[in-house]
């Protein structure tokens, strides 16, 4: 027995040793993109700092990375997605991501380099969209809200080309990663760009697009963690920081044209 007793404490001395390090509880890791989320979150650091915690942003370029880097546990949170492109991504992975706090809308917009309204809009012209399900849907209930298609109504928010049942124009449609449109838009007719992306690309929704997402959006951008944390003293302290009059203060200098809409 006292033989057994050894290796079942040789074991579990072995388990320690190898054991992932506790993860330090005043440090929190939010990933992402880089604007305007990384610019906000940046802002508030101090903020975050008075309420007792260091807030770590880690930077990424593309929707899907971030939130798989969440689920692992890599970093604690995330702010780059709207609601509905969170339920997709669970229903889709299988994942366990839940809403901490909404912060703002970027209304999306269709734009081109090619002409300067929907009317100039030849037939047959190709509009590139957002190939991921929830953004794809978001983009072609915006060409229908333009007047430009019409959609099944059954298909909802995850619509996609299929589902269109009238296109007076016979436009056609290219799906493309997200993070890609800014750059193909000189080679299509038009795309509807989601507005961390435009942005950036320098791209202004209320002066450059031919058509812009209303103010009533349903996609509001969420701070995003894993079930179960939503209640974490510093979640909640990120979500406190960025729902401030000074966050509303800077999105209104910053984005004096409505690139970026906060919801508090």
């Amino acid at each position: 027995m006292k033989k057994i007793a050894s290796i079942v404490l040789a074991l579990a001395c072995t388990a320690t040793l190898f054991a992932a390090p506790k993860k330090n509880s005043n440090v929190i890791k939010v990933g992402a993109t880089p604007e305007p989320h990384a610019e906000m979150l940046n802002l508030i650091k101090d903020d975050v700092k008075d309420a007792g915690f260091e807030l770590k942003v880690i930077e990424f370029t593309d929707y899907v990375t971030p939130n798989e880097a969440l689920e692992s546990g890599e970093i604690d949170a995330n702010f780059f997605q709207h609601l509905p492109y969170m339920d997709s991504f669970n229903k889709e992975k299988g994942f366990h991501l839940v809403n901490a706090g909404g912060i703002h809308i970027e209304p999306i917009a269709l734009y081109s380099k090619k002409v300067t309204k929907l009317a100039d809009l030849k037939k047959g012209a190709v509009i590139a969209i957002p190939n991921d399900p929830t953004n794809e849907g978001r983009a072609l209930l915006l060409l229908q809200e333009a007047g430009l298609i019409t959609l099944d109504p059954k298909a909802g928010i995850e619509a996609t080309p299929i589902d269109i049942k009238k296109n007076p124009k016979n436009l056609k449609f290219k799906e493309i990663e997200a993070a890609s449109l800014p750059r193909v838009l000189v080679d299509v007719d038009a795309a509807v760009i989601n507005g961390n992306y435009a942005i950036p690309a320098g791209l202004v929704a209320t002066k450059d697009g031919l058509f812009v997402e209303g103010s009533k959006s349903p996609y509001v951008n969420i701070i995003t963690v894993k079930k179960g944390n939503e209640n974490d003293a510093a979640v909640k302290a990120v979500v406190k920081a960025l729902q401030t009059q000074k966050v509303k203060d800077w999105v209104a200098k910053r984005y004096p044209n409505g690139e970026v809409v906060v919801v508090f």
